[in-house]
This record gives C-alpha cells, sequence and structure tokens, in this order.
C-alpha cells in the first residue's frame, strides 16, 4: 500500500530563494558544459576520469536542484501596508 502523498511533496519558498536556486542550476550547467570542451585538452587518464565525474555530479545536481523546483510554489509576496 502507497501512502506516499504527492501533497506532501510541495514546498513553498520565497521569490529570493527561488530566483537564487535558479541562478546555481544555471551556473552548474554552464560550468559543466565549459568543462566538458576542457576534456579533449586533458592527457592523462586519471584526470580525465576525476573530469567525467564532476561534470556529471555537476548535471545531477543542477536535475536535482530543477526537480525541487518543479514541486516548490513560490509564496506570494505580502501587501504593503501604507503607514
Amino acid at each position: 500500500m502507497n501512502t506516499h502523498s504527492p501533497a506532501l511533496d510541495s514546498y513553498e519558498i520565497s521569490p529570493r530563494f527561488r530566483q537564487t536556486m535558479e541562478e546555481r542550476v544555471a551556473r552548474l550547467e554552464r560550468d559543466a558544459a565549459a568543462d566538458e570542451l576542457a576534456l579533449p585538452t586533458l592527457e592523462h587518464e586519471d584526470h580525465i576520469r576525476r573530469h567525467r565525474r564532476l561534470i556529471s555530479v555537476q548535471r545531477a545536481e543542477a536535475l536535482r536542484m530543477r526537480l525541487f523546483l518543479e514541486r516548490a510554489r513560490t509564496r506570494m509576496q505580502r501587501p504593503l501596508i501604507a503607514l
């Protein structure tokens, strides 16, 4: 029996936190692409293996963050009250 509710997977985050996460995802993806371009310049097999691992981890982290953002709702800004 599956007692896991999809409604419990939803998070509410601030617009600023969402923006920070989106910027981090973009940076991870940009860095992974740049690291892939650097692969042909590497000569040592062990260095190439570690570099591929780095690329893999960057892409996995970006995907994990994207999936979190898909489930997260952005909290509405509170209206400013005139004093």
